[in-house]
């Protein structure tokens, strides 16, 4: 099971090479993605025609959205980490979601995942 960061769904939807050698090599593997990764995948829109495209692009993934105990745990991550690490407030959720599945998250967000204890992040392919 792989769950993906939004910088890796972003070079996805752009075609990097890199990336679509990398999913299509883990073809077999289950991919599923964070609802607030699919919320910052929206609020990069800037029109009707790209928020389509992102619409079809989540839309064979399964959404995970976190327990109230994970946000809860997200919120004392965030308020320890947001200054020190810049951690933003979906990073925190996002974080705690893989954290409590006990997944890696893939993602190229090194220093700002860094404030979420337990987290192991894989940079998946060379950009």
């Amino acid at each position: 099971m792989l769950i993906l960061d939004t910088d890796i769904c972003v070079d996805l939807l752009r075609r990097l090479p890199a990336a679509v050698a990398w999913i299509s090599a883990n073809a077999d593997e289950e991919i599923i993605l964070p609802g607030f990764v699919v919320m910052e995948l929206f609020q990069g829109c800037a029109n009707k025609r790209e928020q389509s495209v992102v619409q079809n692009f989540v839309k064979p993934f399964p959404l995970l959205w976190p327990s109230s105990d994970i946000a809860d745990q997200a919120l004392e991550v965030f308020a320890n980490g947001h200054l020190s690490h810049h951690l933003g407030l979906l990073d925190a959720l996002i974080g705690h979601l893989a954290v409590s599945l006990d997944l890696p998250l893939y993602t190229f967000n090194q220093k700002h995942f860094a404030a979420v204890p337990g987290l192991q992040t894989i940079q998946p392919y060379n950009r």
